[in-house]
């Protein structure tokens, strides 16, 4: 047989999840009430009146350069050396995956 502790935890849940349910139900059809109605109109819009917008010209804007980005640099020209030859690349040997063996029926 269970124990008391059992059964009395088992009522205070089952207590606990009737009255979740009791209350969902009733805050849905509170929600429901309070619900605005689609059949309010509401008051238009005031109108706004035109403002007169004053006509004046810019004056002209000043013309300019820009300054160059990079100023012109003169170099002396590379000197020619001579270098060793360039070693060779040594290569890679080549890997092949060993082919299976075939299977026996």
């Amino acid at each position: 047989m269970a124990s008391r502790a059992a059964v009395s935890s088992s009522i205070a849940l089952l207590a606990l999840l009737l009255s979740c349910a009791v209350t969902s139900c009733c805050a849905a059809r509170v929600l429901e009430e309070a619900a605005p109605k689609e059949d309010h109109e509401f008051p238009p819009h005031l109108a706004v009146p035109e403002l007169p917008v004053p006509e004046h010209e810019l004056p002209p804007l000043p013309k300019f350069e820009l300054p160059p980005l990079f100023p012109e640099v003169h170099l002396p020209p590379f000197p020619e050396i001579d270098l060793p030859p360039k070693p060779e690349i040594p290569s890679i040997p080549e890997f092949h995956f060993p082919e299976p063996e075939a299977a026996k029926p």
